[in-house]
Formats: structure tokens, C-alpha cells, sequence
């Protein structure tokens, strides 16, 4: 971790790991760790270096997300409204300010690519659909892709049903990248998006990513035997990479190599 770049960017904090020779076309790639392990920046930058992309890699902190046993009581209280929605709605509006402060500091106006896990995939997919930003290639490992069903399943775990209102129902509809697949194909026709799931992550993350899949033409990796995290709790400290992390950071890595360029001179 001693060669990554700490600061902030719009008050969002970051970690950015620079590529051998950084000029002003290198491309940069930002994204977003998981609610699971490893869910801090710097536990997602150990798990997912993407050490052989020849670009920056940023790893931006989820905001409203903190202590673990302050997460799960917000969780409790109310997933949708107290939790995924603070996080999730307020990354994605923070983004085109921290993007442009990134930029500005990193000296780089090169091609944009995005990448998270569980939530912070959410985020990539909202900033997809609702951000006038332009981004040439995605990659997201096991994202809340509807929040409906995560939401319902999270509920299962504490025992009691989710309690839906109009207010949740609302952040439901908007946090349901199936039925706005549309809308980010309009918004980005061109994109080249990665979908990786786990083979034993729950169904209520795995079924809709197919959906999604199927929507977008995206292309859809399954990873044998991997299930939601991608790293042992706590998961917040940097951690050596677990295979799950590694066949990971191996598909996302082919993946910005081939579709995240500098541009032809």
C-alpha cells in the first residue's frame, strides 16, 4: 500500500494506485468497495490492485459508512431508507464533483472506466443511468442490480419482514437497474460493461444480474464457487488477496486492458 496516493476529492475520500508512467491521457479507473468484506477503500484496493492495467486505479470511500455495529443497527432499523439509500443515492450525486477534483489532481483527462462490488456496484449503476458522465467500460462484481429482492432477502436475516412504505417503495423503483436498463443503454450506447457474480452468492443478487445481463447484452461471468464477499471479515484493513478476490481482479483486469485505452494519437 506504501505507492498509493491518499486524499480527498469533493470531501470524498480516496486511495489511487498510479500506473508506471502516468501522462495526461492516461486513462483512470474509480470505484467502489463492497458493505461486505472488504468493505473499506483500502481493503478493496488490496483485493482488487488491478496491479497489470496500465491506468489509475481509485478507490473511493462509500459515504454515511462507517463502524460495523452502527451499519448493522441502521440495517435493522430500516435497510432501505436508513442505510442502502443514504450510501448508495448520495455516492453517486457526490461523483461528477470528486470525479472533476480527481481529474484535476491526478492530472489525467484520459477515458474513464468504473468498477464496485455489492453496493458499490449499485453506485457504478447508478451513476450509469442518472450521471451525465462518460464512461467507456464498467466492471461490477455482485451488485444490488433491484433492490427490492436484496432488501427482502437482508429482512429473511434479521427475522422480520421489511416493513414497505411509499418512501422505500420509491428508492426500490430507482435503485432497480433491470427495469432502467433502458435508460442507461440510451445514456451509454456504447458502453462496454463486465458483470461477475458468484456461483454460491444468494439468489436475490445472482437472478437479477441475469436479468440485467440480458437487458444490457452485457457480457456475464460466473466464478465457481465464490459467494458474496470477497474477503474475511472484518474486512476493513488491507488483507492478502483471497482466491475469490484474485479470479476477480483477474476478469476485471482483462477486462479495462482491452477496453479502457488512451486514445489514438
Amino acid at each position: 500500500m506504501d505507492e498509493m496516493i491518499r486524499g480527498t476529492a469533493a470531501g470524498v475520500p480516496f486511495l489511487a494506485r498510479p500506473p508506471e508512467h502516468p501522462t495526461a491521457a492516461t486513462p483512470l479507473l474509480v470505484g467502489w468497495h463492497l458493505m461486505d468484506p472488504p468493505r473499506s477503500e483500502a481493503a478493496m484496493a488490496a483485493a482488487l490492485p488491478m496491479a497489470d492495467v496500465p491506468a489509475w486505479r481509485v478507490y473511493l470511500r462509500l459515504p454515511e459508512y462507517g463502524e460495523q455495529r452502527e451499519v448493522t443497527r441502521r440495517a435493522a432499523e430500516d435497510y432501505v431508507l436508513k442505510l442502502i439509500d443514504p450510501v448508495v443515492s448520495t455516492a453517486s450525486g457526490e461523483f461528477p464533483a470528486a470525479l472533476g477534483q480527481l481529474r484535476s489532481q491526478l492530472e489525467t483527462d484520459g477515458p474513464l472506466g468504473l468498477f464496485g462490488g455489492s453496493a458499490g456496484g449499485a453506485v457504478v449503476l447508478q451513476v450509469l443511468t442518472e450521471q451525465d458522465v462518460p464512461v467507456v467500460a464498467a466492471a461490477l462484481v455482485n451488485p444490488v442490480a433491484q433492490l427490492e429482492p436484496v432488501t427482502d432477502g437482508v429482512a429473511k436475516w434479521f427475522g422480520t419482514p421489511y416493513p414497505w412504505c411509499d418512501e422505500s417503495r420509491a428508492v426500490a423503483a430507482r435503485l432497480d437497474f433491470v427495469a432502467r436498463a433502458d435508460e442507461l443503454a440510451k445514456r451509454h450506447p456504447e458502453l462496454a460493461l463486465l458483470l461477475v457474480r458468484g456461483e454460491k452468492d444468494e439468489p436475490e443478487f445472482r437472478e437479477p444480474l441475469g436479468r440485467l445481463a440480458t437487458a444490457l447484452r452485457a457480457e456475464l461471468i460466473d466464478i465457481p464457487a465464490m459467494e458474496h464477499a470477497l474477503a474475511a471479515e472484518p474486512g476493513v484493513a488491507p488483507a492478502p488477496q483471497n482466491e475469490d478476490a484474485r479470479r476477480v481482479d483477474e476478469a476485471f483486469s482483462d477486462w479495462f486492458r482491452h477496453y479502457l485505452k488512451p486514445p489514438l494519437l
